[in-house]
């Protein structure tokens, strides 16, 4: 079968980029690997005069990239807009930033209709399509709308708000309605499948039986699958950026002392300021602590044309600048703070360098930074993770420190009792941890999502609400089109 796989922007794998995010860094391993062809954005818009649609195609080892210039007229409003400005606040519990106009919903539904029309390039009949994220919530539709009958998944990488929240999403009803055009829908979270199943009672009125919904356009089935990592990979990486230059002159720099990290993207959702706030306070309440241990925040900027997004950038460079003046020693800088994103590569050694990994966001669908942390650390004397008990690795990393991240009390004894915790106990809770994520590999979320796809897709039909010509089972091993690029209609279609 042919696996295409959709999502806002796709990701290279490049040696000297950083890595932009916890999807780009899920996806592209196992797209690699599986032979699947990954659509997207190339991060480029286009004016109304050229023909559509239009993809630039290239290998990605057993599978390909293609990426898509989307059209300028309606780019803006579809990203900054209606996908960030409502539905990103909304899915993190924010109803109260969301700012969006008709014009923006316009813009994310013609959008979803520009991507559903690309994609027919890429329509065989073997072809299932997983579409990734709240970009796309009506994208199914469209491509229903278009005629297609072959199987089509949905995976929200985000959370999934309370009903009375997504009801302040503009037109909420009629995106949760074009939602059930999925025959599977996939969340992080049992919570974010429940509210997402609360909303459709409650809101919509339709039957529900064992997570599967029954609507007009036939049965969709919400399940949950926990995104993962390759975790060993990932140590094996963190080991060798040992001796990479950036890894070096950081323990270089420290001198004798210990280092708290939290790496993120400067987003309201991660809890920035209360995570500062912490810091500062448990270096206030704890004199001794001063000059002996330092925090690392990576804050990679992004979406800074939205207002939220702008704000939070200055107000979080005043906090760091205000500690530092007020604790800071000319040897001794209590924050080191960076906009700036680093390769996997390289953050994979500066987790392994770090004692505590400190992941507190108000919010969270999964967070793979948390999952990272553990994956890096050196066994004989691993680092302690201090996790938000709202980030749903929560779930999985139950024996991290969790906290509130509203707490900042709370949250400045965790990062103490992290510092001082002894050996023994800190290799209990990473051996626990590190299994945990070798039993739930990223190579094993995509295996169970599709084979859940083809299983819900395959029940539809039995229900007699699947039209003629609807693919066959979907299987991971062995089951996979290799065909090249070419296949697809060469290095470029339009």
């Amino acid at each position: 079968m042919n696996l295409v796989v959709v999502s806002n922007r796709v990701a290279r794998a490049s040696a000297n980029e950083p890595m932009t995010g916890g999807l780009a860094a899920a996806l592209l391993p196992v797209v690699e690997k599986s032979g699947a062809i990954w659509v997207g954005s190339s991060g480029r818009v286009r004016d109304g005069a050229q023909r559509e649609p239009f993809a630039e195609i290239e290998q990605l080892g057993a599978g390909a990239l293609a990426m898509l210039d989307l059209p300028a007229a309606h780019y803006g409003g579809y990203y900054e807009g209606f996908a960030n400005s409502a539905l990103w606040p909304a899915l993190h519990s924010r109803a109260d930033l969301i700012r969006v106009s008709q014009d923006d919903y316009h813009s994310y539904r013609e959008v979803n209709g520009f991507m559903a029309r690309a994609l027919m390039r890429f329509r065989k009949p073997d072809t299932a399509f997983w579409i990734q994220d709240y970009h796309f919530l009506a994208l199914g539709a469209e491509l229903r709308e278009l005629g297609v009958t072959q199987p089509i998944g949905f995976f929200l990488h985000t959370p999934w708000a309370s009903p009375a929240t997504m009801g302040c999403v503009p037109h909420n009803r009629e995106l949760i309605e074009a939602m059930l055009s999925y025959d599977l829908i996939g969340f992080q979270t049992e919570e974010d499948r429940a509210n997402f199943l609360a909303y459709v009672k409650s809101e919509l009125g339709l039957p529900i039986d064992d997570g599967v919904i029954t609507s007009s356009r036939g049965a969709s089935r919400c399940q949950v699958f926990p995104i993962g990592i390759d975790a060993d990979l990932f140590a094996q990486q963190a080991q060798k950026a040992v001796a990479h230059p950036d890894v070096s002159r950081l323990r270089r720099s420290l001198n004798g002392e210990k280092l708290v990290i939290g790496v993120d993207r400067l987003d309201y959702s991660k809890g920035l300021i209360n995570r500062v706030n912490a810091f500062e306070r448990m270096l206030t309440s704890r004199p001794s602590l001063q000059r002996s241990v330092s925090l690392l925040q990576i804050a990679t900027p992004s979406r800074g044309t939205i207002e939220a997004y702008g704000n939070l950038q200055g107000d979080l460079a005043r906090l760091v600048s205000d500690i530092n003046g007020r604790l800071g020693e000319a040897d001794w800088t209590p924050i080191r703070y960076l906009n700036k994103g680093f390769r996997q590569a390289v953050l994979a050694g500066l987790y392994r360098t770090a004692q505590v990994g400190l992941v507190t966001p108000l919010q969270d669908g999964m967070n793979l930074v948390a999952k990272e942390y553990v994956a890096a650390q050196n066994p004989i004397d691993p680092g302690v993770l201090v996790l938000s008990k709202f980030a749903g690795a929560a779930n999985e990393l139950d024996t991290a420190l969790l906290v509130n991240p509203h707490d900042i009390e709370s949250m400045a004894r965790a990062i103490a009792t992290a510092l001082a915790m002894p050996l023994t106990e800190r290799r209990m809770r990473w051996e626990v941890m590190m299994g945990k994520l070798r039993r739930g590999s990223v190579q094993s979320w995509f295996s169970d999502f599709v084979e859940a796809l083809g299983a819900a897709h395959a029940a539809k039909g039995e229900e007699g609400r699947a039209v003629p010509g609807e693919a066959p089972a979907l299987k991971m091993a062995g089951g996979w089109s290799r065909r090249p690029p070419a296949a697809y209609g060469g290095a470029i279609l339009q």
